[in-house]
């Protein structure tokens, strides 16, 4: 049973900030020395981090679900809770990274290349942070924001300027072995070969990566044999290699055909029309392998093909094809765009830009606000604290949100949703003519509730 893995689904989950702390700071002969809540720690992130030591995804197949500390909560005597620790998870080189619907959401190419899968919660504000010339003493805190949980989809596609591709025991395993120091398991049976194997060959000053993909058979396109499993670490590669088995002992099979049914499995794959192409006729120590690769070579080269004739175990034809290699890599990096200097761009906010809207959804008739600052102070608000209401009903004042709400055609007593359909806070809308802290009685209390 094979130890590689190339694709997982990983079920990540941020941390949760903590809360903030209401307190109010006492001491002997002054019980009430003003309001002194922490705020709490911010939620650790997840991490995704490209090592090069790391070959498979492996340990994210046995344990998928992978979350981060929490921030701890504020306390009194103005003390923030401690933030949560990031989880950072090693991927390996050529990680694609996508989502439930098969959408790309980064492509990790390159040693200590990152992205974030998900964001860490916000901590809460303590009351401490809170106060203000007119609220001098809030009895409330914000609650801490819940991190970022999602499913997402981790797919491998090996980095190498090079792939073999051919049928099962065409002999790919014993060229990458004789090319390069990769030590690959040869059998004289099909399917030897279950993983990838990866080899670094050094040619004159040229120095590439040549990988063996495991080997094709008719219908790997559409799931059959291994190939479609492996079909995506040649997708990355600079030049394709056919190697061909001019010795095979299958008296159904000739090179010829062997290579019109791996270029049919690579067109409906797709996506590597664009790569040149080189053939290699194998196994050309034995003396029938040198006489059928007489026989087809003229053929090939009418084709436009580039053949060599090459022995793995005799080690035959070797030097000319690994030079012969590193000049089409050397060329298909010489034609790539040079990576410009990271640019910073500015994207300013329209002068219009609100933040938010309101439109009204006729299904479950109600007015839907959306925005991020309104969603977010709506998670941070306890609505066991009448005070912590009416806080969220200042802010939400400030930021205009009743305005539009007029704007749109609300009146009194009218449902008001702040969020998605799927997760929103819902209320019978009571339009104010002032607000803010002179509408608080006592502490906790607020005359419009």
């Amino acid at each position: 049973m094979t130890t590689f893995v190339d694709r997982v689904e990983l079920h990540v989950a941020a941390g949760n900030g903590g809360h903030g702390c209401a307190s109010v700071h006492r001491e002997k002969f002054k019980p009430l020395g003003g309001p002194d809540g922490g705020n709490g720690g911010r939620g650790g992130d997840v991490i995704l981090v490209v090592d090069q030591a790391v070959t498979t995804l492996l340990d994210y197949h046995h344990s998928p679900h992978r979350k981060a500390t929490n921030g701890q909560p504020g306390a009194g005597d103005n003390r923030s809770g401690k933030d949560g620790q990031d989880l950072v998870l090693n991927v390996p080189d050529g990680t694609v990274v996508l989502d439930k619907e098969g959408n790309v959401l980064a492509d990790l190419v390159g040693q200590g290349t990152t992205f974030v899968a998900g964001q860490g919660g916000r901590g809460g504000l303590g009351n401490a942070a809170l106060s203000s010339a007119r609220r001098k003493a809030p009895g409330f805190a914000l609650l801490g924001e819940p991190g970022e949980a999602r499913d997402i989809v981790l797919e491998l596609k090996t980095v190498a300027d090079v792939a073999l591709v051919g049928y099962p025991s065409a002999g790919k395993s014993s060229l990458i072995s004789v090319l390069s120091a990769a030590k690959p398991k040869i059998a004289d049976y099909p399917f030897t070969t279950l993983v990838p194997n990866l080899g670094v060959v050094t040619a004159g000053s040229t120095v590439y990566t040549i990988a063996d993909v495991p080997g094709l058979i008719p219908g790997a396109s559409q799931g059959r044999g291994l190939g479609l499993e492996f079909l995506r670490h040649v997708e990355r590669c600079s030049v394709l290699v056919h190697v061909l088995d001019t010795a095979t002992l299958e008296s159904d099979r000739d090179p010829v055909t062997d290579l019109d049914i791996i270029e049919e499995e690579l067109r409906q794959y797709g996506g590597l029309e664009d790569r040149p192409r080189i053939v290699v006729l194998n196994k050309v120590d034995i003396p029938d392998g040198q006489d059928l690769a007489d026989m087809i070579r003229p053929d090939l080269e009418a084709r436009g093909y580039q053949v060599f004739e090459v022995s793995a175990v005799a080690r035959l034809g070797l030097k000319e094809l690994s030079f012969a290699l590193a000049g089409i890599v050397g060329e298909a990096r010489a034609s790539k765009p040079q990576e410009e200097a990271t640019r910073i761009v500015i994207r300013p906010k329209a002068v219009d830009d609100a933040g938010f809207t309101v439109t009204y959804d006729e299904a479950e008739d109600v007015y839907r606000v959306r925005g991020e600052k309104p969603e977010r102070w709506v998670r941070q608000t306890d609505f066991n604290n009448d005070e912590a209401v009416g806080y969220l009903a200042d802010r939400l004042n400030r930021l205009g949100v009743e305005d539009q709400l007029m704007k749109a055609g609300a009146r009194a007593g009218d449902g008001v949703a702040i969020g998605s359909l799927e997760n929103a806070v819902v209320f019978d809308w009571e339009p104010t003519m002032m607000a803010g802290a002179e509408m608080l009685g006592r502490r906790g209390e607020d005359h419009r509730l």
